[in-house]
């Protein structure tokens, strides 16, 4: 069965929004609430411009998650030194752009496979596994092989916005199709962006997809019903799968 790592960025999105001192809601409460309805892992981002998630969130949840905890961060010298400090469960590398709300694509392995081989090797160093957040693409889940990345996490963000039948159903076949392919070259196989408790079923059969990382759509249901039961509905889901 297919695993559940919870993104509780936009708990801290929600905290940040007011400003000032304001404390709450707080990420590190929102992540044992995941932990309790059956979160596999717990996700964070901390941005370059610390936007949402602070650098005393990942130090707190360093110390209290008791699944696994996933950083997202940029490849930076400044990010890459935080992380072997902090010494996640895994690293997740994804591009940022400060003009954006939300990553908006797949990391370029293939453009920048010299950065990001570098980038893999120091994580390596401080004995944190590494995967790349990248576009279901033949060519960039090879080039991700070839840095010595243990494992991808497959964008589906395209396959969720998409409304035509067809384009859903094409841009689901590309989501397959390099889970299939990643797994082929012994990769680790995460998927994330944009999954919802409606297109989560679309992956009913699919047995190369280790892990799901669910956010948005996670912390809207918890804001009415709750993070533990949200999580505990999608996890539900997954085991349906």
């Amino acid at each position: 069965m297919a695993g559940l790592a919870v993104n509780v960025d936009h708990i801290a999105t929600l905290r940040q929004a007011r400003g000032g001192a304001t404390a709450y809601p707080d990420p590190v409460h929102a992540a044992v609430l995941a932990e309790l309805g059956g979160a596999d892992g717990i996700v964070v981002h901390l941005r370059e411009d610390r936007r949402h998630i602070q650098d005393r969130d990942v130090y707190l949840l360093r110390k209290t998650v008791q699944s696994r905890l996933i950083l997202e961060m940029a490849a930076t010298d400044e990010m890459i030194a935080i992380a072997a400090d902090l010494r996640p469960d895994l690293v997740t590398l994804v591009p940022e752009k400060r003009t954006e709300l939300t990553t908006e694509g797949g990391l370029d392995v293939r453009g920048l496979a010299e950065a990001t081989q570098k980038a893999v090797a120091s994580l390596h160093s401080a004995s944190i596994p590494v995967s790349l957040f990248i576009d279901p693409d033949a060519g960039q889940i090879r080039a991700s092989a070839d840095t010595g990345a243990d494992m991808v996490e497959i964008h589906t963000g395209a396959f969720c916005e998409a409304s035509d039948p067809a384009d859903k159903k094409a841009r689901f076949s590309a989501i397959t199709d390099a889970a299939d392919l990643a797994h082929e070259l012994k990769m680790g196989v995460n998927a994330g962006h944009g999954l919802c408790y409606n297109t989560i079923g679309w992956f009913a059969g699919t047995r190369t997809i280790d892990e799901f990382s669910i956010g948005h759509s996670i912390v809207s249901r918890a804001a009415l019903a709750g993070m533990e039961k949200a999580v505990r509905e999608m996890r539900q889901l997954i085991k349906e799968l």
